[in-house]
């Protein structure tokens, strides 16, 4: 099995540590969708990170999908996911936010670092850092709620996403997310990025 993306990418990133936490073994390849496209291409035309290839061929894209067939298929009695419903629906919300807040994030940087700046839309940008706020927003009082246990095993993928995520926005876009004003999403990736498996697969 073989991952393929940058693990600057927090899709690419939140996979490569939730198949360690699993001890699913695989081979990561680290190839940009920018530098590398046409690498990249040859094993997936549509150039999505990341990219998963089974020891048979297929390929699989897009990080929640990769996520849902590693633990029905490989790993069917994980508890990475909940399996109860109320719990489940929680966990799912969770990492929806976590995303959501992730691609506003994106936005954010591609606008920045792929336009020139007389064509950057600041009343969009605008509108996007307000929508990753309200995730943010949202993620806070969660985990106000109900933290994560402080044990990497524990995690799940709903606290993988979370600390991944932000320490994503933390290194290529702070300025647009004030760190004082979710104070329990920052301890948690801190003491995340701690732990073994995260120091072990860093954000390249």
């Amino acid at each position: 099995m073989k991952l393929i993306g940058m693990l600057d990418s927090p899709y690419v990133r939140r996979v490569a540590i939730a198949l360690k936490l699993l001890g699913i073994e695989f081979e990561h390849q680290s190839l940009s969708v920018f530098r590398h496209f046409d690498a990249f291409g040859k094993i997936n035309p549509v150039v999505k990170a990341p990219t998963l290839i089974e020891d048979d061929g297929r390929t699989l894209m897009d990080s929640s999908l990769i996520l849902d067939y590693v633990l029905s298929v490989k790993k069917p009695d994980s508890v990475m996911l909940p399996h109860a419903p109320a719990e489940r629906f929680r966990a799912n919300r969770v990492i929806g936010l976590a995303l959501a807040a992730s691609e506003k994030a994106i936005q954010i940087v591609y606008e920045r670092n792929l336009r020139p700046e007389e064509k950057q839309h600041a009343p969009w940008v605008d509108r996007v850092r307000g929508q990753l706020h309200a995730a943010f927003d949202e993620l806070e009082r969660e985990l106000e709620a109900q933290p994560f246990a402080l044990d990497e095993r524990r995690f799940g993928v709903a606290g993988i996403t979370v600390a991944v995520v932000w320490y994503f926005v933390a290194q290529f876009v702070a300025d647009a997310v004030p760190a004082d004003a979710y104070p329990t999403l920052r301890a948690f990736s801190a003491f995340a990025e701690q732990q073994p498996t995260f120091v072990a697969t860093p954000a390249e």
